[in-house]
Protein backbone atom coordinates (compact mmCIF):
# COMPACT_ATOMS: atom_id res chain seq x y z
CA UNK A 1 0.00 0.00 0.00
CA UNK A 2 1.02 3.61 -1.18
CA UNK A 3 2.30 5.32 2.23
CA UNK A 4 0.01 8.39 3.23
CA UNK A 5 0.56 11.94 2.55
CA UNK A 6 0.96 13.29 5.81
CA UNK A 7 -0.09 17.00 6.21
CA UNK A 8 0.91 19.61 8.67
CA UNK A 9 -1.73 23.07 8.52
CA UNK A 10 -0.76 26.42 10.46
CA UNK A 11 -4.24 28.20 10.76
CA UNK A 12 -7.41 26.68 11.66
CA UNK A 13 -10.18 29.73 11.23
CA UNK A 14 -13.02 29.38 8.98
CA UNK A 15 -10.23 28.08 6.07
CA UNK A 16 -8.39 25.90 7.94
CA UNK A 17 -11.19 23.75 9.41
CA UNK A 18 -12.97 23.78 5.79
CA UNK A 19 -9.93 21.98 4.26
CA UNK A 20 -10.22 18.91 7.07
CA UNK A 21 -14.10 18.72 7.18
CA UNK A 22 -13.49 18.41 3.02
CA UNK A 23 -10.67 16.14 3.41
CA UNK A 24 -12.42 14.14 5.82
CA UNK A 25 -15.42 14.16 3.61
CA UNK A 26 -13.44 13.38 -0.05
CA UNK A 27 -10.94 10.84 2.14
CA UNK A 28 -11.89 7.73 -0.26
CA UNK A 29 -12.02 9.54 -3.75
CA UNK A 30 -9.45 11.53 -3.16
CA UNK A 31 -7.15 8.85 -2.44
CA UNK A 32 -8.68 6.91 -5.92
CA UNK A 33 -8.35 10.13 -7.87
CA UNK A 34 -4.34 10.66 -6.11
CA UNK A 35 -2.98 6.93 -6.27
CA UNK A 36 -2.47 7.59 -2.06
CA UNK A 37 -4.43 8.33 1.22
CA UNK A 38 -4.15 12.01 2.16
CA UNK A 39 -3.80 13.03 6.07
CA UNK A 40 -3.53 16.00 8.17
CA UNK A 41 -1.58 14.71 10.84
CA UNK A 42 -0.26 17.72 13.24
CA UNK A 43 -1.80 21.50 13.53
CA UNK A 44 -0.94 25.21 14.78
CA UNK A 45 -3.44 27.57 15.50
CA UNK A 46 -3.50 30.69 18.51
CA UNK A 47 -5.63 28.90 20.61
CA UNK A 48 -5.55 25.31 21.42
CA UNK A 49 -8.49 25.44 23.46
CA UNK A 50 -11.13 27.44 21.10
CA UNK A 51 -14.19 24.81 19.64
CA UNK A 52 -13.97 24.40 15.89
CA UNK A 53 -16.49 21.67 15.12
CA UNK A 54 -14.16 19.17 13.92
CA UNK A 55 -12.55 16.38 15.54
CA UNK A 56 -8.91 16.79 16.58
CA UNK A 57 -8.07 13.93 18.93
CA UNK A 58 -5.83 12.45 16.72
CA UNK A 59 -3.68 14.79 15.59
CA UNK A 60 -0.51 16.33 16.88
CA UNK A 61 -0.51 19.71 17.97
CA UNK A 62 2.84 21.79 17.42
CA UNK A 63 2.93 25.21 19.41
CA UNK A 64 5.17 26.92 16.91
CA UNK A 65 3.95 27.55 12.80
CA UNK A 66 7.76 27.62 11.80
CA UNK A 67 8.53 24.27 14.00
CA UNK A 68 5.68 22.42 11.98
CA UNK A 69 6.94 23.49 8.46
CA UNK A 70 10.07 22.01 9.05
CA UNK A 71 9.03 18.99 11.51
CA UNK A 72 9.80 15.62 9.94
CA UNK A 73 6.87 13.57 10.44
CA UNK A 74 5.09 15.94 7.57
CA UNK A 75 5.38 15.31 4.14
CA UNK A 76 3.81 18.43 2.95
CA UNK A 77 2.94 21.75 4.68
CA UNK A 78 -0.14 24.22 4.50
CA UNK A 79 -0.52 27.80 5.33
CA UNK A 80 -3.34 28.95 6.22
CA UNK A 81 -2.16 31.69 8.70
CA UNK A 82 -1.99 34.88 6.59
CA UNK A 83 -0.88 38.37 6.61
CA UNK A 84 2.62 39.43 4.25
CA UNK A 85 5.50 38.71 7.11
CA UNK A 86 5.84 36.22 10.22
CA UNK A 87 4.98 33.73 11.02
CA UNK A 88 3.59 32.90 7.86
CA UNK A 89 6.40 33.99 5.77
CA UNK A 90 9.10 31.96 8.02
CA UNK A 91 7.23 28.97 8.28
CA UNK A 92 6.71 29.01 4.32
CA UNK A 93 10.15 29.73 3.52
CA UNK A 94 11.66 26.86 6.22
CA UNK A 95 9.69 24.35 4.91
CA UNK A 96 10.49 24.68 1.17
CA UNK A 97 14.23 24.79 2.37
CA UNK A 98 13.78 21.63 3.81
CA UNK A 99 12.10 20.51 0.96
CA UNK A 100 8.97 19.86 1.80
CA UNK A 101 6.16 20.98 -0.85
CA UNK A 102 3.86 23.93 0.68
CA UNK A 103 0.37 25.18 -0.11
CA UNK A 104 -1.08 28.55 0.58
CA UNK A 105 -3.86 30.72 -0.08
CA UNK A 106 -2.10 33.97 1.32
CA UNK A 107 -2.34 36.50 -1.58
CA UNK A 108 -0.49 39.24 0.85
CA UNK A 109 2.22 36.93 1.30
CA UNK A 110 2.86 35.80 -2.36
CA UNK A 111 2.19 39.71 -3.53
CA UNK A 112 5.42 40.62 -1.72
CA UNK A 113 7.96 37.34 -1.47
CA UNK A 114 6.61 35.23 -4.14
CA UNK A 115 9.48 35.89 -6.34
CA UNK A 116 11.99 34.78 -3.58
CA UNK A 117 9.83 31.94 -2.56
CA UNK A 118 9.60 30.51 -5.62
CA UNK A 119 13.35 30.73 -5.41
CA UNK A 120 13.51 28.81 -2.41
CA UNK A 121 10.83 26.25 -3.95
CA UNK A 122 12.94 25.83 -7.20
CA UNK A 123 16.12 25.16 -5.79
CA UNK A 124 14.74 22.47 -3.25
CA UNK A 125 12.91 21.17 -6.22
CA UNK A 126 9.79 21.52 -5.13
CA UNK A 127 5.98 22.75 -5.37
CA UNK A 128 4.81 26.06 -3.39
CA UNK A 129 0.77 25.81 -4.75
CA UNK A 130 -1.40 28.91 -4.26
CA UNK A 131 -4.24 28.13 -6.44
CA UNK A 132 -6.38 29.96 -3.62
CA UNK A 133 -4.39 32.65 -2.86
CA UNK A 134 -6.17 34.50 -5.79
CA UNK A 135 -10.14 33.50 -6.70
CA UNK A 136 -10.69 30.80 -4.22
CA UNK A 137 -12.83 27.84 -6.20
CA UNK A 138 -11.53 29.70 -9.65
CA UNK A 139 -9.34 27.52 -10.76
CA UNK A 140 -7.04 30.35 -12.68
CA UNK A 141 -3.90 29.53 -11.32
CA UNK A 142 -3.89 25.97 -12.81
CA UNK A 143 -5.54 27.67 -16.22
CA UNK A 144 -2.62 30.44 -16.57
CA UNK A 145 0.33 27.64 -15.39
CA UNK A 146 -0.69 24.80 -16.69
CA UNK A 147 -3.55 24.81 -18.75
CA UNK A 148 -2.65 27.59 -21.50
CA UNK A 149 0.99 27.18 -21.61
CA UNK A 150 0.90 26.78 -24.74
CA UNK A 151 -0.64 30.01 -26.09
CA UNK A 152 0.70 33.63 -25.59
CA UNK A 153 -1.43 35.58 -23.14
CA UNK A 154 -2.77 39.48 -24.21
CA UNK A 155 -4.98 40.06 -21.28
CA UNK A 156 -6.26 38.87 -18.39
CA UNK A 157 -8.66 40.58 -16.35
CA UNK A 158 -11.70 39.91 -14.06
CA UNK A 159 -13.61 40.95 -10.77
CA UNK A 160 -11.32 39.99 -8.32
CA UNK A 161 -12.96 41.02 -4.94
CA UNK A 162 -16.95 40.14 -4.05
CA UNK A 163 -17.35 42.74 -1.60
CA UNK A 164 -17.07 45.55 -4.32
CA UNK A 165 -19.07 43.45 -6.78
CA UNK A 166 -21.63 42.80 -4.07
CA UNK A 167 -21.60 46.65 -3.70
CA UNK A 168 -21.92 47.72 -6.93
CA UNK A 169 -24.59 45.44 -7.66
CA UNK A 170 -27.18 46.77 -4.68
CA UNK A 171 -25.93 50.34 -5.59
CA UNK A 172 -27.07 49.17 -9.20
CA UNK A 173 -30.36 47.63 -8.39
CA UNK A 174 -31.94 49.13 -5.22
CA UNK A 175 -30.25 52.62 -5.98
CA UNK A 176 -28.44 52.46 -2.71
CA UNK A 177 -26.07 55.49 -1.86
CA UNK A 178 -22.47 54.07 -1.29
CA UNK A 179 -22.30 54.62 2.26
CA UNK A 180 -25.93 52.78 2.76
CA UNK A 181 -24.42 49.71 0.93
CA UNK A 182 -21.66 49.81 2.70
CA UNK A 183 -23.28 49.73 6.15
CA UNK A 184 -25.73 47.25 4.73
CA UNK A 185 -22.48 44.84 3.66
CA UNK A 186 -20.85 45.17 7.17
CA UNK A 187 -24.24 44.09 8.82
CA UNK A 188 -24.26 41.15 6.21
CA UNK A 189 -20.82 40.20 6.77
CA UNK A 190 -19.51 40.92 3.23
CA UNK A 191 -17.39 43.55 4.86
CA UNK A 192 -15.07 43.90 7.45
CA UNK A 193 -15.25 46.92 9.81
CA UNK A 194 -12.16 48.15 8.56
CA UNK A 195 -13.66 47.82 4.37
CA UNK A 196 -10.51 50.06 3.38
CA UNK A 197 -8.51 47.34 1.85
CA UNK A 198 -11.18 45.86 -0.12
CA UNK A 199 -13.25 48.94 -1.44
CA UNK A 200 -9.89 51.01 -2.34
CA UNK A 201 -8.93 48.30 -4.67
CA UNK A 202 -6.15 46.83 -2.83
CA UNK A 203 -7.19 43.56 -2.67
CA UNK A 204 -7.46 43.05 -6.49
CA UNK A 205 -4.18 44.60 -6.71
CA UNK A 206 -2.59 41.84 -4.97
CA UNK A 207 -4.35 39.18 -6.40
CA UNK A 208 -3.90 40.84 -9.93
CA UNK A 209 -0.07 41.03 -9.33
CA UNK A 210 -0.03 37.38 -9.14
CA UNK A 211 -2.05 37.07 -12.12
CA UNK A 212 0.15 39.16 -14.04
CA UNK A 213 3.33 37.51 -13.32
CA UNK A 214 1.79 34.38 -14.64
CA UNK A 215 0.18 35.34 -17.45
CA UNK A 216 3.35 37.60 -18.46
CA UNK A 217 6.68 35.84 -16.84
CA UNK A 218 7.55 38.76 -15.03
CA UNK A 219 8.74 38.86 -11.39
CA UNK A 220 5.15 39.90 -8.99
CA UNK A 221 5.72 43.73 -8.30
CA UNK A 222 2.39 45.02 -6.55
CA UNK A 223 3.94 48.65 -6.84
CA UNK A 224 3.88 48.36 -11.03
CA UNK A 225 0.55 48.54 -10.14
CA UNK A 226 -2.28 52.25 -10.87
CA UNK A 227 -5.18 51.51 -8.13
CA UNK A 228 -8.28 53.10 -7.77
CA UNK A 229 -10.89 52.35 -5.84
CA UNK A 230 -15.06 52.44 -6.07
CA UNK A 231 -15.47 54.84 -3.19
CA UNK A 232 -15.78 57.42 -5.70
CA UNK A 233 -19.13 55.70 -7.79
CA UNK A 234 -22.15 57.50 -7.30
CA UNK A 235 -25.90 56.31 -8.11
CA UNK A 236 -25.73 59.07 -11.14
CA UNK A 237 -22.86 56.88 -12.28
CA UNK A 238 -24.80 53.66 -12.30
CA UNK A 239 -27.91 55.21 -13.61
CA UNK A 240 -25.64 57.00 -16.91
CA UNK A 241 -23.46 53.39 -17.27
CA UNK A 242 -26.85 51.68 -17.61
CA UNK A 243 -28.69 54.29 -19.73
CA UNK A 244 -25.97 54.07 -22.21
CA UNK A 245 -25.89 50.11 -22.19
CA UNK A 246 -22.95 49.72 -19.42
CA UNK A 247 -22.60 48.05 -16.33
CA UNK A 248 -19.77 49.68 -14.01
CA UNK A 249 -17.40 47.11 -12.06
CA UNK A 250 -14.17 47.30 -10.23
CA UNK A 251 -11.68 45.01 -12.49
CA UNK A 252 -8.38 44.67 -12.24
CA UNK A 253 -7.01 44.64 -15.96
CA UNK A 254 -3.30 43.32 -17.04
CA UNK A 255 -2.53 43.74 -20.59
CA UNK A 256 0.47 43.69 -22.62
CA UNK A 257 1.01 46.62 -24.90
CA UNK A 258 3.60 48.31 -26.89
CA UNK A 259 4.72 50.48 -24.21
CA UNK A 260 5.14 47.63 -21.48
CA UNK A 261 2.57 45.61 -19.11
CA UNK A 262 -0.17 47.41 -17.86
CA UNK A 263 -1.22 46.59 -14.51
CA UNK A 264 -4.76 48.73 -13.52
CA UNK A 265 -7.19 48.03 -11.08
CA UNK A 266 -10.06 50.63 -11.00
CA UNK A 267 -13.99 50.81 -11.98
CA UNK A 268 -14.84 50.26 -15.52
CA UNK A 269 -17.57 50.76 -17.39
CA UNK A 270 -18.27 47.25 -19.25
CA UNK A 271 -20.95 46.78 -21.79
CA UNK A 272 -23.81 45.05 -20.41
CA UNK A 273 -23.63 42.31 -23.37
CA UNK A 274 -20.16 40.96 -22.03
CA UNK A 275 -19.85 38.02 -20.26
CA UNK A 276 -17.71 39.95 -17.40
CA UNK A 277 -21.17 42.23 -16.65
CA UNK A 278 -23.17 39.40 -16.15
CA UNK A 279 -21.29 38.45 -12.94
CA UNK A 280 -23.41 39.81 -10.05
CA UNK A 281 -23.12 39.93 -5.88
CA UNK A 282 -20.47 38.52 -4.07
CA UNK A 283 -19.36 36.10 -7.55
CA UNK A 284 -15.73 36.68 -9.21
CA UNK A 285 -15.08 36.35 -12.58
CA UNK A 286 -11.48 36.01 -14.93
CA UNK A 287 -11.12 36.60 -18.71
CA UNK A 288 -7.81 35.16 -20.29
CA UNK A 289 -7.91 36.60 -23.53
CA UNK A 290 -4.99 34.42 -25.62
CA UNK A 291 -3.57 33.82 -29.48
CA UNK A 292 -5.32 31.53 -30.99
CA UNK A 293 -8.86 31.34 -29.02
CA UNK A 294 -11.93 32.74 -28.36
CA UNK A 295 -11.74 35.10 -24.89
CA UNK A 296 -12.45 32.55 -21.78
CA UNK A 297 -14.00 33.50 -18.88
CA UNK A 298 -13.74 31.34 -15.53
CA UNK A 299 -16.93 32.20 -13.19
CA UNK A 300 -17.46 31.02 -9.44
CA UNK A 301 -16.86 32.19 -5.58
CA UNK A 302 -14.05 33.84 -5.07
CA UNK A 303 -13.93 33.66 -1.39
CA UNK A 304 -15.80 31.52 1.82
CA UNK A 305 -14.69 28.80 3.63
CA UNK A 306 -15.63 25.89 0.98
CA UNK A 307 -14.63 27.53 -1.88
CA UNK A 308 -11.34 28.54 -0.85
CA UNK A 309 -10.97 25.15 1.24
CA UNK A 310 -11.72 23.90 -2.82
CA UNK A 311 -8.91 25.53 -4.05
CA UNK A 312 -6.74 24.21 -1.09
CA UNK A 313 -7.33 20.55 -0.93
CA UNK A 314 -7.26 20.66 -4.96
CA UNK A 315 -3.54 22.12 -4.64
CA UNK A 316 -2.89 18.90 -2.08
CA UNK A 317 -4.20 16.92 -4.34
CA UNK A 318 -1.23 18.01 -6.92
CA UNK A 319 1.37 17.23 -4.56
CA UNK A 320 -0.11 13.85 -3.53
CA UNK A 321 0.52 12.85 -7.07
CA UNK A 322 3.83 13.94 -7.78
CA UNK A 323 3.54 17.33 -9.53
CA UNK A 324 6.03 19.82 -9.44
CA UNK A 325 5.64 22.80 -11.64
CA UNK A 326 7.56 26.13 -11.49
CA UNK A 327 5.71 28.70 -9.41
CA UNK A 328 4.88 31.07 -11.77
CA UNK A 329 5.00 28.92 -14.87
CA UNK A 330 9.03 29.77 -15.71
CA UNK A 331 12.09 29.20 -14.06
CA UNK A 332 12.80 32.25 -11.70
CA UNK A 333 15.74 33.05 -13.90
CA UNK A 334 13.66 33.34 -16.81
CA UNK A 335 10.75 35.93 -14.77
CA UNK A 336 11.22 39.62 -15.78
CA UNK A 337 11.27 43.01 -13.80
CA UNK A 338 7.91 44.60 -14.72
CA UNK A 339 8.22 46.48 -17.88
CA UNK A 340 5.21 49.38 -15.82
CA UNK A 341 3.86 51.35 -18.41
CA UNK A 342 2.60 54.36 -17.01
CA UNK A 343 -0.72 54.90 -16.58
CA UNK A 344 -0.94 58.27 -18.54
CA UNK A 345 -0.16 55.89 -21.39
CA UNK A 346 -3.00 54.17 -21.17
CA UNK A 347 -5.51 54.09 -24.32
CA UNK A 348 -9.00 53.67 -24.26
CA UNK A 349 -12.52 55.37 -23.95
CA UNK A 350 -13.61 56.76 -21.12
CA UNK A 351 -16.69 58.57 -19.00
CA UNK A 352 -16.45 61.95 -17.95
CA UNK A 353 -18.98 62.98 -15.78
CA UNK A 354 -19.15 66.62 -15.04
CA UNK A 355 -21.07 69.64 -13.48
CA UNK A 356 -20.85 72.06 -15.47
CA UNK A 357 -22.46 75.53 -15.18
CA UNK A 358 -26.06 76.51 -17.10
CA UNK A 359 -24.70 79.49 -18.63
CA UNK A 360 -24.08 80.52 -22.42
CA UNK A 361 -20.77 79.25 -23.68
CA UNK A 362 -19.77 76.19 -21.30
CA UNK A 363 -20.80 73.32 -24.08
CA UNK A 364 -18.31 75.39 -26.58
CA UNK A 365 -15.54 75.88 -23.66
CA UNK A 366 -15.62 72.14 -22.94
CA UNK A 367 -15.87 71.23 -26.54
CA UNK A 368 -12.60 73.58 -27.24
CA UNK A 369 -10.64 72.20 -24.63
CA UNK A 370 -11.43 68.62 -25.84
CA UNK A 371 -10.62 69.29 -28.96
CA UNK A 372 -7.18 70.70 -28.42
CA UNK A 373 -5.86 67.61 -26.73
CA UNK A 374 -7.19 65.34 -29.30
CA UNK A 375 -10.40 63.95 -27.99
CA UNK A 376 -12.81 63.08 -30.04
CA UNK A 377 -16.54 62.36 -28.51
CA UNK A 378 -18.45 59.36 -29.11
CA UNK A 379 -21.67 60.95 -27.08
CA UNK A 380 -22.95 64.22 -25.43
CA UNK A 381 -25.54 63.70 -22.49
CA UNK A 382 -26.65 66.65 -20.64
CA UNK A 383 -29.22 66.41 -18.11
CA UNK A 384 -31.53 68.93 -16.59
CA UNK A 385 -32.78 67.68 -13.33
CA UNK A 386 -36.18 69.08 -12.01
CA UNK A 387 -35.96 72.26 -9.80
CA UNK A 388 -35.51 71.69 -6.09
CA UNK A 389 -38.36 71.14 -3.55
CA UNK A 390 -39.50 74.90 -3.18
CA UNK A 391 -38.94 76.82 -6.11
CA UNK A 392 -36.89 77.23 -9.85
CA UNK A 393 -33.65 76.46 -9.95
CA UNK A 394 -30.93 79.56 -10.35
CA UNK A 395 -29.45 80.63 -13.65
CA UNK A 396 -26.12 79.54 -14.15
CA UNK A 397 -26.79 76.53 -11.45
CA UNK A 398 -24.48 72.77 -12.08
CA UNK A 399 -25.53 70.72 -14.90
CA UNK A 400 -24.69 67.44 -15.39
CA UNK A 401 -22.82 66.48 -18.56
CA UNK A 402 -21.77 63.25 -19.31
CA UNK A 403 -19.44 62.48 -21.60
CA UNK A 404 -18.57 59.65 -23.68
CA UNK A 405 -14.67 59.61 -25.72
CA UNK A 406 -13.91 57.29 -28.43
CA UNK A 407 -10.45 55.57 -28.03
CA UNK A 408 -7.16 58.23 -26.42
CA UNK A 409 -4.87 58.42 -23.98
CA UNK A 410 -4.99 58.79 -20.27
CA UNK A 411 -2.55 61.95 -20.23
CA UNK A 412 -4.54 63.73 -22.70
CA UNK A 413 -8.17 63.46 -20.81
CA UNK A 414 -6.50 64.36 -17.71
CA UNK A 415 -4.48 67.46 -19.28
CA UNK A 416 -7.89 68.77 -21.23
CA UNK A 417 -10.24 68.61 -17.54
CA UNK A 418 -7.45 70.76 -16.01
CA UNK A 419 -7.86 73.23 -18.80
CA UNK A 420 -11.85 72.86 -17.97
CA UNK A 421 -11.51 73.26 -14.49
CA UNK A 422 -9.13 76.51 -15.58
CA UNK A 423 -12.05 77.84 -17.57
CA UNK A 424 -14.15 78.05 -14.56
CA UNK A 425 -16.82 76.49 -16.18
CA UNK A 426 -17.40 73.67 -14.29
CA UNK A 427 -18.22 72.80 -10.21
CA UNK A 428 -16.36 70.52 -8.15
CA UNK A 429 -14.35 67.92 -9.42
CA UNK A 430 -14.85 65.43 -13.26
CA UNK A 431 -16.25 61.71 -12.83
CA UNK A 432 -13.48 60.03 -14.68
CA UNK A 433 -14.38 56.21 -15.30
CA UNK A 434 -12.68 54.03 -18.04
CA UNK A 435 -14.23 52.06 -20.59
CA UNK A 436 -13.48 48.23 -22.10
CA UNK A 437 -15.59 47.63 -24.46
CA UNK A 438 -14.25 43.85 -25.42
Amino acid sequence: MVAPLKLGLAGLGTVGTSVIRLLNAQRETLAARCGRPIEVVAVTARSRNKSRGIDLKRVRWVSDPVALASDPGIDAFVELIGGDGDPAKAAVNAALKAGKPVVTANKALLARHGFALAGVAEKSGTALNYEAAVGAAIPIVKTLREGLSGNTIRRVYGILNGTCNYMLTRMERERLSFEDCLSEAQRLGYAEADPTFDIEGFDTAQKLSILASLAFGTRVDPSALYVEGITSITTADLEAADALGYRIKLLGVAEKTAKGIEQRVHPTMVPKESAIAQVMDVTNAVTVDAEGISPITLVGPGAGGMATASAVVADIADIARGQVVHTFGRPVGRLKPSSKAPMQRHEGGYYIRLMAKDRPGTAAAIAKRLAQHGISMESIVQRHPGPPAGGASKSGGPVPVILITYATTEDAVRKALAAVRGDRVISGKAQLIRIEKN
